[in-house]
């Protein structure tokens, strides 16, 4: 099968597309022939390596080189073949879910339980653009956030590829919620189903005096200080992105953040995005809030198998709308 290898850390230019063996799968994996995958800053960060300090910590990419070679954590395709303890698929069903890997190639083994029947109402496009995106957002909204019906809810990023969940995840669970992007993507979150919408280039939203429950921040435009400034005294500051750096960023503003929390009244908390690979209930939710009309998923730019590199550069930029996605 054809794949992009990730042969040392590096910008596109370290992905390879070459020839490899077709994965087998493992008693409890399913084989499948991915269709669709998406592109996000998980995938990039692990490409670079970055940031460094990364490297370092537990489950992290690998120190000198790459431990994962096929990158891709969002995948929608058909079934090509089963373990021999997996009764829950058969061949040629249509699945989506998040291997943490191997979506930039024609075919990935993933667990079972990384799996859920893709919705019936998405393309393989559509459904790629899911997983670990609105994944995170229901973990930062829900779990994380403790999101509760007529909360109000400040998603600072929402035109990202978390964010444009986000705002809709917020409203599905009955929350009053604000928007923060900037003025080419105000309409979209407002037809997203954002109650207010602030174009960050003409208003600082932590300068408005107003206060929310809960905080979703996609973008790390600004420090923690600031976001507790505009929570209410009990609410909670949800951190689930912001941009990167070589050496310590995001991490070294994640880490003092969650420093001060103890000391205040209101909750600091990190969505780690790994989690969104370990539960098959939240696909599930997901796929029945988009079956019920009641989450889209907002696609950027969908590019070719072999144009990848170009789709990851792409992404890296910052700029995109929802979500960037690879048809294979």
């Amino acid at each position: 099968m054809k794949a992009f290898v990730l042969r040392s850390y590096g910008s596109t230019d370290a992905l390879d597309l070459t020839e490899i063996d077709r994965p087998v799968p493992a008693d409890d994996e399913v084989l499948v022939r991915v269709r669709a995958t998406s592109v996000q800053p998980y995938d990039w960060h692990l490409m670079r390596g970055e940031p460094y300090i990364a490297r370092l910590m537990a489950g992290g990419p690998g120190l000198r080189k790459p431990k994962i070679r096929v990158l891709g954590a969002d995948i929608a395709g058909q079934v090509e073949a089963v373990g021999r303890d997996v009764t829950e698929f058969r061949p040629g069903d249509e699945v989506y879910g998040m291997p943490k890997q191997g979506g930039f190639g024609e075919y990935a083994c993933v667990r079972a339980g990384e799996l859920v029947p893709k919705p019936k109402n998405l393309s393989f496009e559509q459904a790629a653009a899911v997983p670990m995106a609105a994944g995170t957002a229901l973990l930062g909204l829900r779990d994380d956030g403790r999101i509760q019906p007529g909360q109000s809810v400040l998603v600072n990023g929402a035109s990202g590829g978390v964010g444009t969940f986000a705002v809709q995840l917020a409203k599905a669970f009955g929350a009053r919620v604000t928007g923060v992007c900037g003025t080419r993507n105000v309409e979209l979150v407002r037809s997203l189903g954002a109650d207010e919408v602030v174009d960050y280039t003409a208003e600082d939203f932590t300068r408005r005096g107003q206060r929310y429950d809960l905080l979703l921040d996609c973008a790390g435009s600004h420090p923690a200080s600031a976001y507790r400034r505009v929570l209410a005294p009990r609410g909670a500051l949800v951190i689930v992105g912001g941009p990167g750096g070589r050496w310590l960023q995001p991490v070294g503003r994640i880490i003092s953040a969650l420093a001060v929390s103890p000391f205040v009244s209101q909750r600091t908390v990190l969505t780690d995005v790994v989690r969104c690979t370990e539960n098959r209930r939240n696909l599930t939710t997901l796929a029945e809030l988009i079956e019920d009309g009641r989450l889209t998923p907002v696609i950027d730019r969908s590019y070719p198998f072999e144009e990848i590199p170009a789709a990851i550069a792409y992404q890296e930029q910052g700029h995109a709308t929802g979500k960037v996605v690879v048809t294979v």
